[in-house]
């Protein structure tokens, strides 16, 4: 299994070491962001609002790392059939869960080096030291990169089954779930109703303990619990929806006609 896992991977990986458009896009998108949302918390500063320098960076920096990881799984399958080579994916000696679980490494990677690369320009350019979360860094790390492999999955299989023309979900979907987690402002900002709704995503629970961390300096492990609790049921309730969708996709034959469109 490992080394099916690896070889995977490895070839992933190759596709970024052989084009300059894939390696600049980890970087080029969320740097550019980093410096509008970076230059807005200078102007927050100024006018004596030093918090927000803090929460809006650090919700940026997180948020990221749940775009990554989304992306790297539903994107990685989404190229192979925009090259149409679905077909030989599936064809090939490997299960389905190791192509998965190859998609989640590479979110791991792609998240890494993007956070650190985000992480280095906030303190050079702004000042903001993403190691000030201390102890709760990881785990907070760890909570947001599980949600973007649930969301991940569920996204895949749904282009999976109704093919181009749910495409835009895999952009959609991020910017559809980040006003109800809380990114940039606390959960009490969203009207009541709308409370509810947010804190049953592990998002929300993240930021608000990185906000609590960030403004006490004691590191909030308390959100941490059902983050982590939540990741739990939506990664089951993801991976069982991907293997029936999978199921039903190879049932109907949609496989086949999505490799030939």
């Amino acid at each position: 299994m490992w080394g099916r896992v690896a070889a995977l991977l490895l070839r992933y990986l190759y596709l970024y070491r052989r084009s300059l458009a894939r390696s600049m896009e980890i970087f080029f998108w969320p740097v550019m962001d980093l410096l509008v949302w970076g230059f807005v918390s200078v102007y927050f500063r100024q006018v004596g609002a030093p918090k927000a320098v803090l929460f809006l960076l650090g919700g940026l920096i997180f948020w990221d790392v749940f775009y990554r990881s989304q992306q790297a799984i539903t994107l990685s399958l989404t190229e192979e059939i925009w090259v149409r080579n679905l077909l030989n994916v599936f064809i090939a000696p490997v299960r389905i869960s190791e192509v998965v679980f190859a998609t989640c490494l590479l979110g791991v990677i792609r998240a890494l080096l993007s956070t650190t690369v985000l992480g280095l320009l906030a303190w050079f350019l702004y000042a903001f030291d993403l190691l000030r979360l201390g102890p709760a860094l990881l785990p907070y790390f760890a909570s947001i990169l599980l949600f973007g492999w649930a969301v991940g999955m569920c996204t895949m299989a749904i282009i999976l089954r109704f093919g181009h023309a749910a495409e835009a979900i895999i952009w959609g979907t991020p910017f559809l779930l980040q006003p109800i987690s809380a990114v940039f402002y606390p959960l009490a900002v969203l009207p009541r109703w709308l409370q509810a709704i947010a804190r049953v995503l592990p998002s929300t629970h993240v930021f608000e303990g990185m906000r609590a961390t960030l403004e006490t300096g004691r590191p909030a492990l308390g959100p941490l619990v059902p983050a982590l609790a939540l990741n739990a049921l939506y990664l089951a309730a993801a991976g069982a929806f991907f293997g029936w969708m999978m199921r039903r996709v190879r049932e109907k034959g949609y496989l086949g006609r999505l490799a030939m469109e």
